[in-house]
Order: structure tokens, then sequence, then C-alpha cells
């Protein structure tokens, strides 16, 4: 058997599966521009962070992290350089490091809920789980003092984003007002009041926060379209397309979706959407009134608490098949409602309006047969 070849020999040429390959190489890291002590590497890292200089300011965090491993703001710098340079999975896996050494720092739970609310995609466990941290993060500020006005007021509107999107408007009005008391005058904290105030169906307030935040950002596409749902429940119409034909412009890729669907075409889709039902729910539905209406009724929207948000597709009204009628239910006691303007604005093409129409349909009649939302969500008609 030859000798075998000293380790530098064999280190020097590529295994025979890389020969001839490019190879992807990350390029360096841009140095720091500061030496010393971890702190003010630190100090460094979060001025880069200010200057626009993500890559700059990873490097001076990594730099500090060499130093201190364990170092809690080593780590959240680190996440939030990482956040900017959008590499979103090993910035939650700094951030969940850190929290992992200490739960309740508030800067870190801040940098995850901005993570999980304001930068990763909007599910709703995601929303959840960012929703915990901000709520979390403003206790731990609040427990500070005066001090950190600033950080809770960061961390409440982090979290009436979150509750907003989650359908908890009532939750999200509180903290966005709880916002602006710390941040008076705050555009984002007033616009996240404006979208709670919409939902919960107090639209002549909602009109006055969001004229607002417009006067500030005249050219913010979601102000325009919340404004022109107001106008649109105003009996605006003209204004109400106006407003939303800006807003598209301004946000085709969030906003550009929606048909346009005259009522009588609308009616004959959902014609078609009955006539393709399981027989079992054709049957069922002989028994209930099948409505259609441009937009949700202001009293169907406040007869329960909180009030149903004016941007439902359809409506079931009555008790479950499995209830006995009351006199007050009158004597249409059941009734099913879909909702034209809400389905057209919510489909992305003529056959996703389709395919909308069936699935709240079939929400609706599940709502007749005893199911709840969540069993309905389980069942994916949400």
């Amino acid at each position: 058997m030859p000798p075998r070849p000293p380790a530098a020999a064999q280190a020097s040429a590529p295994p025979p599966a890389t020969r001839g390959q490019l190879a992807q190489v990350r390029p360096p890291p841009a140095p720091c521009a500061r030496r010393g002590p971890a702190r003010l590497l630190l100090e460094e890292a979060d001025l880069e962070l200010d200057r626009g200089q993500p890559a700059r300011a990873l490097a001076c965090a990594e730099e500090a992290l060499r130093l201190a491993p364990r170092l809690v703001a080593g780590l959240r710098l680190r996440a939030e350089a990482l956040v900017d340079l959008d590499r979103l999975d090993d910035a939650r896996l700094a951030l969940s490091r850190a929290l992992a050494i200490d739960p309740d720092d508030a800067e870190t739970l801040h940098a995850a809920a901005d993570l999980y609310v304001a930068r990763l995609p909007g599910d709703r466990a995601t929303l959840e789980l960012g929703l915990e941290y901000a709520l979390r993060g403003a206790r731990a500020a609040e427990r500070r003092g005066r001090a950190d006005a600033e950080l809770t007021g960061a961390l409440v509107l982090l979290a009436a984003m979150a509750e907003n999107d989650l359908g908890e408007s009532r939750a999200a009005l509180a903290h966005a007002e709880r916002a602006l008391a710390l941040h008076r005058g705050d555009v984002d904290a007033q616009y996240e009041r404006g979208v709670a105030l919409y939902e919960l169906c107090r639209f002549d307030e909602a009109r006055g926060a969001l004229e607002r935040v417009r006067a500030q950002k005249p050219e913010d596409a979601w102000t325009l379209h919340y404004l022109a749902l107001v106008a649109e429940r105003s009996g605006q119409g003209r204004h109400a397309e106006e407003l939303e034909r800006r807003a598209r412009t301004l946000a085709p890729d969030e906003l550009g979706g929606g048909v346009t669907i005259a009522r009588a075409d609308f009616e004959a889709e959902v014609r078609r959407a009955v006539a393709a039902l399981p027989e079992v729910e054709r049957r069922a539905l002989q028994a209930v009134p099948l409505e259609v209406a441009d937009v949700p009724a202001l009293d169907d929207l406040t007869a329960v608490d909180p009030p149903l948000s004016p941007s439902i597709l359809g409506l079931f009204r009555g008790p479950s098949e499995g209830e006995p009628c009351l006199p007050e239910d009158g004597p249409r006691c059941r009734s099913v409602v879909l909702y034209r303007l809400n389905l057209a604005r919510f489909a992305r093409s003529q056959a996703d309006l389709s395919e909308q129409v069936r699935v709240t349909l079939l929400h609706e009649l599940g709502h007749l047969h005893g199911e709840s939302d969540d069993e309905l969500r389980a069942r994916g008609l949400e």
C-alpha cells in the first residue's frame, strides 16, 4: 500500500465531485469600522443600522458576539441587521436564542414582534405569536417606568397592527389609542385607530381618523382604500370609486385585485353556485331564503357585540336548524345573504369570484347546520 500523503497535500486537491464546478460562496462580510470591547462594537452596530448599513451592522454585532456569545443585545442587533438583509430565517433563530437567554428583554421582544407582525407573511399563527411578543414586551417596558415610554408606544402599536389583522378590533382600538397617548400625532397609530373604528362600524370617527392620516400621507394606498370603503357605505359611490382607483394605482400588487360585476350578473352567478351545491345543501336552502345585497346593513352588523366586520362576504341570520325560532325572530326566522360588492372586491378574477361565492354559501350553510367559525375554518371554509 503506498504511503498516505501528508494532510496538507490532501487538502490541496478538491474532491472529485467538485472538480470543474463553480462553487457559490457568500462574499466576506463588510468589516466593522470600530475595534474594542463588545460594548463599543454594539454601539457601532446600532449606529450602522441607523445609517442604513445592515451589512456593516451585522459585522459589528457578530464581532461583539465572538467576544461575548450570550450577549442578548448582540443577538438582537444581529437579528435586526439580518432582517434588513432579508435573511429572515437567520433573524428568527437569533431572536429565539436571545429570548431563550432573557425572555423579558423589552428591546428583543420589540424586534421579535416587529419581525412576526410586520415582516413575515401574515398567516394567523404568525400574527398571534407576534402579538404575544408585543404584549409581553409592552409589559416589560412599562415596568421600567416613564423612561421607556417610546418603546412601550412602539410595542402597543405593533399589538394594534396584529389585532387589526386578526379581527380583534376592540383590542386594536385600545392599543392604537394608547400608542397615540404615548406618541402624540403618530401617523401609523392613527391609521390603526382608523381601521379599528371602521371595523367596529363607527364610520364617521373612522373617516376623521383616516383623513388625519391622509393629511400627513396623501399618497398612502391603504388609507385611500379605507376611505373608499367609508365613502361607499355613505352612499358616495363615485367618490368611493375615485379613491379606490387611486389606491390601486399606488399599490397594484396589494390592492389590484377585484372584479366588476353588475347586480343581474352576480345574481346569475349565485344561481349557478346553488345549482352546483350537493343535494343535501340544495334541500336545506329551500327552507332558507337566499338574498343578495351590495353591502351589509348596519343593523345586521351591530346586532352582535362586538359588531361584525363591514367587509364580511356573507351572513346567516337566525338560529341554527336544530334550535327553535322565537317570536322576536319574525316571520322570516332564518335567511342567508351574500354581499355583491364585498365578494367582488375580495375576488382576484372572475373564476375566483365563482369560487368565493361557492365557499361563502357553504360557510353560511354551515352556520345553519350549527357549525362555529372555528369548525368551518378547520374545514377550509373560513
